[in-house]
């Protein structure tokens, strides 16, 4: 394929990049339509669950579980923060690193980085459509 100019591999990936967008439009279209029937079909299955007083219920196709799931989140990380540090709950946090904040630290202080940090770098390449 190096024998392809530039202009003509610009022009096959953006056809393909196009085309793989419409593509995953569809799909994500698809895939929003049959989560929103399945939560419907759920809360028909808590309502059965509600009505028989059952936790769980076996049928021949599969076992239905009634189960409560909590999610938990802030409105106030300044407090969050603070309880964190206060407390010494350092595990209630994900352990990951801030892609954009990481870089700015590096790019403001090169002489002081974590012990620990690995970084990655590698080259890629951006096609931007012609106007």
């Amino acid at each position: 394929m190096s024998d392809i100019g530039a202009d003509k591999l610009a022009k096959i990936y953006l056809k393909m990049r196009d085309e793989l967008q419409r593509m995953e439009r569809e799909h994500e279209e698809k895939v929003v339509e049959l989560k929103s029937q399945m939560e419907v079909i759920e809360s028909e299955m808590l309502n059965v669950c509600k009505e028989t007083g059952a936790d769980s219920l076996k049928t021949p196709y599969g076992t239905i579980i009634k189960s409560t799931k909590t999610r938990y989140w802030t409105s106030d990380w300044e407090s969050m923060h603070r309880f964190i540090e206060d407390h010494k709950a350092f595990d209630l946090l994900e352990r990951r690193v801030h892609q954009t904040n990481m870089k700015a630290w590096i790019e403001d202080n090169p002489d002081f980085l974590p012990q620990g940090l690995n970084a990655e770098s590698r080259y890629s390449v951006t096609v931007r459509r012609s106007k």
